[in-house]
């Protein structure tokens, strides 16, 4: 073992501050200087993280106190990003428990915990936000011994150490009450309570690759913990496949350190320590790394299965190549398959279609990620609504369930029941919280898609909901998803005002004047469940004689615009949404209205 070496994670709900929380830990940890600037959030490097306020990918730093490097992998704390956690888990040797002091253990708090748990990992409580308006600090401790209880913990786990405090104000304490100085209360917790890691630093050298980094300099970079030995620059190395199991030799060009918010170069890599290692054409998550020719492959952890499919396709409609220059199906599938090599919790196969790929993954929020990060590298795609993934068991059909929890103002309650009971939802627990009310149920995976768009809908933004994957369970039978129906384009061209303040009247528009349209794509709403066809291109015939309608753009309802996420989840299963590089656009599969009317009377709606 390594005693000057520490290797924690940090877990928690999304938005529970876990990220604030390591910038502190970098800040007293000597990473920044006294004077340095540095942006909120530092960890979440990509675009899409900044934006979306959330943590995607597992990310690894390290900081130094009282002559330890203590080295903090940084997870996301939504469920469909699992994987990530599962990754980070398998490098550490215990866990930071991030919970927010006024919301208490959430659903992903439930998820992570359980991970944590059954990698045998310590647990150090970190109730944090303590500063905020109606906090109860002392009461989610206690939730919180619940849930380890509920989570069927050991006692030795149940016994976790607490810290209170605030990540963003920059201070912990042992006891609520104390002086609010710095973070040491944390550090000298991690110290005491987290064991070094377990290596054997005399045996051959061997590592479990976790992550995969890249630079353009030395292409792919292997990340792990080092179980064994000691890697040096110019040592020859073993790579087992963790796909085949096939041994192919390499040299390790490049070893780095994890420093603040950057890598260091180092000609050694010790026993316990967490480093990224180059010099391989190709290695994979999962592969072990090990000077022994005779060694063995490491065990690696399966990941949660996928519970979520969708088709991305090739772009056929008449815009394409207009907006994007990424759009051959050789492109898409390049890019899919590249995906794989980072990603573990995602499966592509090819289809029986030419230019339409399968993707699997745990959540629509995981496959919006995906699509957002390659329309913003230039590509065009069409990407189906997700269906479920189901199995046979006995020779019946069965599908996944997901545990939802959503918290909702009183007044809502009423209209989220309904929904619920629309979606083929079975309350299972109601509980009344100090200015909300919190309502769990079971619900298939086929019925929540869609429903964080009806919750924020129906409570005016104040809703949350978050779920987790619970079981495979019968099938429900038909659960009604989405009651309305759509405003199809019939002409292509530029929409008008005047042609839109008509079409309104018909219902939601999702278009506004000046935009390009064309035949079969989705302009707008319909509150009835039947599709209507408008023209949304029409432009008023010029005549000698003013007309009342002058001022006819005065009275356009703005557009609804909905986000990837929501799109995904909004389209019906003959439908697709057309993502380019500057625009969402929503459509019918079928764009010929002829066209789609055969397919309907022939059952052939896709």
């Amino acid at each position: 073992m390594n005693q000057n070496i520490r290797n924690i994670a940090i877990i928690a709900h999304v938005d529970h501050g876990k990220t604030t929380l390591v910038d502190k830990l970098l800040k007293e940890g000597g990473v920044f200087r006294a004077n340095q600037q540095v942006e909120e959030r530092a960890m979440d490097s990509m675009d899409l993280e900044k934006e979306k306020g959330i943590t995607i990918k597992a990310k690894n730093t390290s900081v130094h106190w009282k002559d330890k490097i203590i080295n903090i992998v940084d997870t996301p704390g939504h469920a469909d990003f699992g994987g990530e956690v599962e990754r980070a888990l398998r490098m550490v040797d215990g866990v930071l428990l991030v919970v927010d002091a006024y919301d208490g253990p959430q659903a992903q708090t439930r998820f992570v915990l359980r991970k944590a748990l059954a990698h045998g990992l310590k647990v150090v409580i970190v109730i944090n936000k303590i500063d905020r308006e109606n906090a109860e600090p002392a009461k989610m401790y206690d939730k919180v011994l619940e849930l380890l209880m509920e989570l069927n913990a050991t006692e030795e786990q149940f016994d976790a150490p607490v810290v209170y405090g605030s990540g963003r104000d920059g201070y912990m304490m042992y006891h609520l009450g104390e002086e609010k100085k710095d973070m040491s209360s944390l550090f000298q917790t991690v110290l005491d309570h987290v064991p070094p890691p377990f290596a054997k630093p005399n045996e051959p050298f061997h590592m479990l690759v976790s992550n995969i980094d890249w630079s353009d300099y030395v292409g792919r970079i292997a990340v792990g913990k080092i179980l064994g030995g000691t890697a040096k620059v110019g040592d020859p190395v073993f790579v087992i496949r963790h796909s085949d199991g096939k041994r192919v030799r390499a040299k390790i060009s490049k070893i780095f350190e994890f420093t603040g918010l950057g890598t260091a170069e180092a000609e050694t890599g010790i026993a316990g320590n967490i480093v990224g290692i180059a010099g391989f054409e190709d290695v994979d998550i999962g592969d072990t790394l090990t000077a022994d020719e005779a060694g063995h492959a490491l065990p690696f952890t399966q990941i949660d299965p996928p519970t979520l499919e969708m088709q991305f396709c090739v772009n056929d409609g008449p815009l394409v190549g207009k907006e994007g220059k990424l759009v051959t199906s050789r492109q898409l599938r390049e890019r899919l398959m590249r995906e794989l090599k980072t990603n573990v919790s995602i499966y592509i196969e090819d289809s029986d279609k030419a230019g339409v790929f399968n993707v699997k993954a745990r959540g629509a929020m995981q496959i919006a990620v995906l699509v957002e990060t390659m329309r913003r590298e230039g590509f065009e795609l069409l990407v189906s609504r997700p269906t479920v993934i189901e199995k046979t068991v006995d020779g019946a059909r069965h599908e996944p369930f997901e545990t939802v929890w959503i918290e909702v103002p009183d007044e809502c309650v009423g209209a989220i029941m309904s929904n619920l009971a629309n979606r083929k939802g079975l309350l299972t627990n109601m509980e009344k919280l100090s200015h909300s009310t919190m309502i769990e149920a079971t619900i298939t995976t086929r019925g929540l898609i869609g429903m964080e768009i009806d919750v924020v809908n129906a409570t005016s933004g104040r809703g949350v909901l978050s779920h987790l994957f619970k079981e495979y369970a019968p099938y429900a039978g038909e659960v009604l998803t989405r009651i309305t129906g759509t405003l199809i384009a019939t002409e292509a061209g530029e929409t008008t005002a005047y042609a839109l303040v008509m079409c309104q009247e018909r219902g939601k528009l999702f278009v506004s004047p000046g935009e390009q349209v064309y035949e079969g794509m989705i302009v707008g709403e319909n509150p009835r469940n039947e599709d209507i066809s408008i023209n949304a291109v029409r432009e008023k015939k010029l005549t000698n004689f003013r007309s009342q309608g002058e001022g006819v753009g005065v009275g356009l309802t703005p557009a609804t615009k909905l986000s990837l996420e929501r799109s995904i989840e909004y389209i019906a299963a003959d439908e697709f949404v057309e993502v380019t590089p500057k625009n969402l656009r929503l459509r019918k599969r079928v764009l010929n209205s002829g066209e789609r009317r055969k397919h309907e009377r022939s059952g052939k709606a896709d």
